[in-house]
């Protein structure tokens, strides 16, 4: 039966008490972590988010009994007072370690069943299980100090944001729908019946026109929508810092996003250099495969195309001149693998797409490659030209340059996990540069945007816009961390003109386009200023920050990867009567 709280009030929480604290009474309220009961004596731990006080009942029969109630999770009231631990029990990995609670009364406030898993221990229990009772997984030490990481760093952020001049503004969240990429959420009017509003896949435009409203500098921290696959950094709705700026150039907002993220690192300790370092993406893609490279460890693919133009092997050589190459890397180390370690990089590689890997090394005999073709003269002068060293592995792929690229990547990136060449605790950021402005859409014969249509060409570029899109640059940019994308944004399109061409070149007729964006074609007309931001992805940077490698795991009610909300069962069906009001048929 459970006893009522009364005029009881909390003194401390459960990770405040020290051993300057002996002699006070105090209140203690939380959760019955773990209970020992040794007869004439009980032990009760005591927890909430704080941490962990152990309690002391004793030499009271009846509080004895009332403390035999106790099982775990029941939620207690423990009046006592604060005494120092005998030399020989103090617990050194708590931080009140030194003390403990002598009980004077107990209180049940509520009971508890026994849960699906134990809360008092970290043991393996399945997503399905954690999300389904995402209520009991929330009281883990794990996911309590990730929630509350993240909180912390959430109001780092907006102090920075705050002292830099920002005003934060919430943009709707029931727009219009102007699809970015991924697909809309829609939202049916009940008032308007046949006529939706969307959830906001970012909010781009109203960023935007908060500029063109002399608002100079805007932050949020927005929620987003978008209807698309879930992954390990992917969620259907996802919280990101988004900022503009008037006026802005680049470097302007690497100086803000580089201050931001130094703010978001001393959260966990940690002071990170700066500037960060800047590579065009055509380097990155040559040299790691990936817009996003993990700088953290080497393995760099080398381009050695030129060595194969005249290579007595055939599929090297007709690469080179059919217009590819042949790139390769590294492995430190890996001369003396396996036949089985080497077929499992082969197999690595056609997974990731390529037609084959070469691999070469040193021998005690000379060298030897799996392309005997190759010749030995050939074989020592790619081994040269690359610094493979004797204890090393050289594997090559052939093909288009950026294709290739791209497979020698995922490559790269396996290989790192398997060898261990990742280290630990160390941190990589870097700006990408110079990303394209389009990029082809063979299978619709049309241009499509690499970031979204609002971004800015490089200037140099504009006259190029319409006679060869291909070779236009954008003022664009992505800041990455360890491999991942935090965050990415560009200067803005600020003229209707330029707008206009960029909205043709991507499929849109003038109609089409003042149908989806003409209230903000018109916005630019009246004085907008050069313009530029960025969006960095909160769910990330709190994972990467929280040593997590699943965004989930920084999200308190996040979806499953089947998109499902186990512990509210959504989506779900409703109740007809809403369909009918909505105007809209439930689908057979």
């Amino acid at each position: 039966m459970s006893e009522q709280l009364g005029s009881l009030s909390r003194t401390h929480t459960c990770g405040a008490l020290r051993a300057s604290d002996v002699g006070a009474d105090v209140v203690l309220l939380g959760w019955a972590h773990k209970v020992r009961d040794l007869g004439a004596l009980i032990f009760l731990d005591v927890r909430d988010r704080a941490g962990l006080t152990q309690v002391v009942v004793r030499d009271d029969e009846a509080l004895l009994e009332q403390a035999k109630r106790v099982r775990g999770e029941f939620v207690v009231a423990v009046l006592g007072t604060v005494q120092l631990r005998s030399p020989d029990t103090v617990n050194a990995k708590l931080a009140t370690g030194e003390i403990e609670v002598h009980a004077r009364e107990v209180r049940v406030l509520n009971e508890a069943k026994t849960p699906p898993f134990p809360i008092n221990e970290e043991t393996a229990v399945s997503e399905e299980v954690r999300l389904k009772y995402r209520y009991l997984d929330l009281r883990r030490p794990r996911l309590q100090n990730a929630i509350g990481l993240r909180h912390r760093i959430t109001m780092a952020l907006r102090r920075y944001f705050d002292d830099e001049g920002f005003w934060e503004v919430e943009t709707p969240i029931l727009t219009k729908s102007t699809p970015e990429g991924a697909r809309d959420f829609l939202v049916p009017s009940r008032v308007h019946p046949g006529e939706f509003y969307a959830l906001p896949q970012s909010p781009q435009i109203f960023k935007q026109i908060l500029m063109i409203s002399g608002v100079d500098r805007y932050v949020q921290i927005a929620r987003c929508f978008r209807d698309e696959d879930l992954r390990a950094d992917r969620q259907l709705e996802f919280t990101q810092v988004d900022l503009e700026m008037a006026f802005a150039t680049p470097d302007l907002v690497y100086t803000i996003v580089e201050g931001a993220l130094a703010a978001a690192f001393r959260e966990i300790g940690v002071e990170i250099p700066r500037p960060f370092r800047r590579m065009p993406y055509a380097e990155a893609m040559a040299r790691y495969g990936t817009d996003k490279p993990d700088l953290r460890f080497g393995l760099e693919i080398q381009d050695v195309g030129p060595l194969f133009a005249a290579s007595p092997f055939g599929i090297f050589r007709e690469a080179v001149e059919h217009g590819g190459t042949v790139r390769g890397f590294v492995i430190p180390g890996a001369a003396g693998f396996s036949r089985k370690q080497v077929d499992d990089l082969v197999e690595q590689a056609r997974q990731a797409g390529a037609a084959g890997l070469v691999w070469a090394r040193h021998t005690a005999e000379g060298v030897q490659a799996s392309a005997k073709a190759i010749g030995e003269d050939g074989i020592r002068q790619v081994l040269e030209a690359t610094g493979t060293g004797q204890t090393d592995l050289l594997v090559l792929a052939s093909g288009a340059a950026e294709a290739t690229s791209k497979v020698l990547g995922q490559l790269r990136l396996a290989v790192a996990k398997k060898q261990n060449l990742v280290p630990e605790g160390a941190w990589e950021l870097l700006w990408v540069t110079d990303f394209p402005l389009f990029d082809w859409n063979a299978d619709e014969r049309r241009w499509d945007s690499v970031n979204h249509p609002f971004t800015a060409p490089r200037e140099e570029d504009i006259p190029f816009l319409e006679s060869d899109p291909g070779r236009v640059l954008a003022r664009a940019y992505d800041v990455i961390l360890n491999g991942w994308e935090l965050g990415g944004g560009s200067i803005r399109i600020h003229d209707r003109e330029t707008q206009a061409t960029v909205f043709r070149l991507l499929g849109l007729s003038d109609e089409e386009a003042k149908h989806r964006f003409g209230f903000f074609l018109e916005a630019l007309e009246y004085g907008t200023p050069p313009h530029g931001g960025l969006a960095l992805g909160l769910d990330r940077m709190c994972a990467l920050l929280a040593g997590e490698t699943s965004i989930r795991e920084v999200m308190a009610f996040p979806k499953t990867t089947q998109a499902v909300d186990l512990m509210c069962d959504a989506p779900s069906t409703v109740d007809p009567r809403q369909l009918r009001e909505l105007r809209l048929r439930p689908q057979a």
